[in-house]
């Protein structure tokens, strides 16, 4: 009886769909559009770059991710603070960070936020107040639930926003900092991104509840479920839990529903996806439902579209020519950063 009663509550807590009309005006819809396509050109350039082995690491694509990356981290004030997945580099473009800067990073080269001992996506920005990303996912939630901590005691007004996946969140460290920041109220935010598969364990293998998201009741806070492909859903939830935080009713968990279009990472072939899986998502790819619903409202025109369209395409060619040109680090630069300076 008590499942059926925790289940049902979840339930109750589902977001709906979000349509057009919100507190966004229409260069906000554009800015979007253009971060989502930004942020699949810069997917594509990785993913080239990477077949043409002038990558050190892995090359882990979001593709399919842009509406819960984007939306997401447009719900934030410059002095919140923002712990990404490396799926999610549309947030750290809606953030402000440069595609020449995380390109540097993926080249491993000496100007690179990581100074060349990374190759991939763990990259970060003090100023911007991006946390990187480490390759132990769960171990950033306790580090995510500290820095709010922080944030509270140093009354900056700054709530936090991290992700996970559906498979990170069965790791111990997930519980332990969910735990404490909904224990003490803290303005956490967590998003699981809920991309059906972690590694290739497809979800009803993971874990026994109907949704991730279920989970939340165990912990007394709100849990809300939104469709990943819809950024204005998204962006509807995230503000609302931001905004809760803010006010210092503590976390929210997030479940995106999404999909990973590609691999785990481009080393992974991904046959083990069931036929006609793909399609089925690819027929809800985010950034055209988000370009016929703006066409639709008549924000967006097709001269723009090409525009943007050509726009983001050449910053991702500049982005890559910038960095491959870019010199490699020294290597006595590896002994750098160990401690604390």
């Amino acid at each position: 009886m008590a499942e059926s009663k925790a289940n049902s509550k979840t339930k109750a807590a589902v977001k709906k769909k979000v349509e057009i009309e919100s507190n966004l005006t229409s260069e906000d819809y554009i800015r979007m559009y253009r971060l989502m396509r930004l942020t699949r050109e810069f997917d594509q350039g990785i993913i080239r770059l990477y077949r043409q082995s002038k990558m050190i690491g892995g090359a882990y694509s979001g593709w399919g991710n842009e509406a819960t990356a984007v939306g997401s981290a447009f719900a934030l004030e410059p002095q919140d603070y923002l712990y990404p997945m490396h799926r999610d580099i549309g947030a750290h473009f809606t953030r402000g960070q440069s595609a020449k800067v995380l390109m540097l990073n993926h080249l491993a080269r000496a100007d690179s936020p990581t100074r060349g001992v990374d190759g991939t996506g763990h990259y970060y920005d003090k100023k911007l107040r991006i946390v990187g990303n480490i390759s132990h996912l769960a171990a950033m939630i306790p580090q995510a639930a500290g820095t709010a901590l922080a944030a509270v005691k140093k009354k900056e007004n700054a709530v936090v926003l991290n992700y996970i996946g559906d498979g990170g969140m069965n790791v111990g460290e997930y519980y332990e900092g969910m735990n404490l920041a909904a224990v003490w109220k803290l303005p956490f935010v967590l998003i699981i991104e809920n991309n059906q598969y972690a590694y290739s364990t497809p979800t009803h293998l993971q874990y026994a509840c109907e949704s991730p998201v279920d989970r939340a009741i165990g912990y007394g806070i709100p849990g809300v479920k939104i469709d990943g492909t819809k950024i204005l859903e998204v962006y509807d939830a995230c503000k609302t839990a931001v905004d809760r935080a803010r006010s210092g009713k503590g976390p929210t968990l997030i479940e995106s529903v999404t999909m990973r279009m590609r691999g785990h990472a481009e080393h992974d072939g991904h046959e083990y996806y069931p036929k006609g899986l793909l399609e089925k998502w690819q027929a809800k790819d985010p950034i055209d439902q988000f370009e016929k619903c703006l066409l639709e409202k008549k924000v967006l025109t097709q001269k723009l579209i090409e525009k943007i369209s050509a726009d983001v395409k050449h910053e991702i060619e500049e982005a890559v020519e910038f960095a491959d040109r870019a010199p490699w680090p020294n290597g006595a630069d590896a002994e750098l950063g160990v401690y604390a300076e």
